[in-house]
C-alpha cells in the first residue's frame, strides 16, 4: 500500500511509455515531456520497484526481467482507466477536438476533399492539421505520438501499429496526344524509349513502376522527378515525357485536352493504400469514429474510380 501511495497517474504513464520505447529521449518525446523530467520519473520508479527496468547493454537500453513482467499488467490497467475516465462515446456534432494526420500528396487528393466536407457538416467544432513525409518518417510521427493518424502505402509495419486496407489502386499513362498513336498506347519499347516523370516525396528504387521494370531486367529514364503530382501533369503537354501515376489521383481533375491516358505497357503490381494508427489509440472513441469516416469515403472513391 506505501508504495501504490507514491505512484501518481504520470509515473504509470511515463513507465508505459519506457517500456514501450525503451529510449528516454523517445519516451519524452511521446509525452510531451522533457528529457530530464522523464529521467528524474526513471529513477524514481527504479526506487518503488527496486529494479533498474531498463539495462543498458551494447549502447542500447533493453527491458530487465521485472520490466517485461510488468508490460502486460500495466497496459491492461492503463485501458481500464482510460475506459473509466474516458467518454463512453463520441459525439461528432458537440465534439471540439483537433486531429493530426499524415498523409502524401495522393493522399490528401484522394481522402480530404470528401472528409472536409462531412466534417463541416456533421463535425463542424473537428479540426485537422495535415502533415507529409515519407513512409518511415509517417510511422516515426504515429510512434512517437506526433500524429494520429497516417494514411498512404506500408509494405512493413511495427508490431504496435494498427492497420486497415481502405482499397487496392492500379496505375495509368498520361502523354501528349501528338506523340501517341490515333488508338491505344506504346508498345514497351516505345514507353521506354520515351523520358519519364517520376513523383516521389523520396527518389529511389521503391516504387511499384521501377520494381516493375526492374523484375524485366529493364530501366527507364527519370527526367524529372517531383515531390507532387498536382503539377505534374501540366508539365507534359507539348512535351515528349511520360507521366505513369495512380488513378485515383485523376479523380476530380479536368484533363488537359492536349494530354490521353493509356494502360501502362508492362504489368505493374497494384498496391494495396491503408490507414495506419498506433495500438494506444485502439480506446478512443473519437478515432474510431474518424478510422470509420476515412474507411467509408474511402469506399466511395473507390467505387468511384
Amino acid at each position: 500500500m506505501d508504495d501504490l501511495r507514491r505512484i501518481d497517474l504520470n509515473l504509470l504513464l511515463t513507465l508505459h511509455a519506457l517500456l514501450s520505447e525503451q529510449h528516454v529521449s523517445r519516451a519524452a518525446l511521446r509525452l510531451h515531456r522533457s528529457q530530464p523530467a522523464v529521467s528524474h520519473a526513471l529513477a524514481q520508479l527504479r526506487e518503488i520497484f527496486a529494479d533498474p527496468l531498463l539495462v543498458r547493454r551494447g549502447g542500447r537500453l533493453h527491458l530487465s526481467a521485472r520490466a517485461q513482467a510488468l508490460r502486460e499488467p500495466l497496459q491492461h490497467a492503463l485501458q481500464q482507466l482510460d475506459g473509466l475516465l474516458g467518454s463512453p462515446g463520441f459525439e461528432p456534432g458537440r465534439a471540439r477536438r483537433t486531429f493530426r494526420l499524415a498523409m502524401s500528396d495522393y493522399g490528401a487528393r484522394v481522402v480530404l476533399p470528401a472528409l472536409i466536407r462531412e466534417l463541416r457538416q456533421d463535425a463542424p467544432g473537428v479540426d485537422l492539421v495535415v502533415s507529409q513525409g515519407s513512409r518511415e518518417a509517417m510511422l516515426g510521427q504515429l510512434i512517437d505520438g506526433e500524429v494520429d493518424l497516417a494514411l498512404g502505402v506500408f509494405p512493413e509495419l511495427p508490431s504496435e501499429v494498427q492497420c486497415q486496407v481502405l482499397f487496392e489502386e492500379s496505375f495509368v499513362c498520361l502523354a501528349d496526344r501528338r506523340g501517341l498513336p490515333s488508338r491505344g498506347g506504346l508498345t514497351l519499347a516505345q514507353w521506354l524509349a520515351r523520358p519519364h516523370v517520376l513523383v516521389a516525396v523520396r527518389p529511389g528504387i521503391d516504387n511499384e513502376i521501377d520494381l516493375a521494370l526492374e523484375a524485366l531486367a529493364e530501366q527507364r529514364r527519370i527526367a524529372l522527378t517531383l515531390p507532387h503530382w498536382g503539377v505534374a501533369q501540366t508539365l507534359i503537354a507539348g512535351t515528349d515525357l511520360i507521366l505513369t501515376v495512380a488513378r485515383r489521383s485523376l479523380l476530380g481533375t479536368r484533363l488537359d485536352p492536349a494530354l490521353r491516358s493509356f494502360a501502362p505497357p508492362l504489368p505493374i503490381a497494384p498496391f494495396a493504400f491503408a490507414q495506419v494508427w498506433h495500438s494506444r489509440r485502439e480506446g478512443d472513441a473519437g478515432h474510431a469514429w474518424l478510422r470509420e469516416r476515412v474507411r467509408v469515403l474511402s469506399e466511395c472513391s473507390a467505387g468511384a474510380s
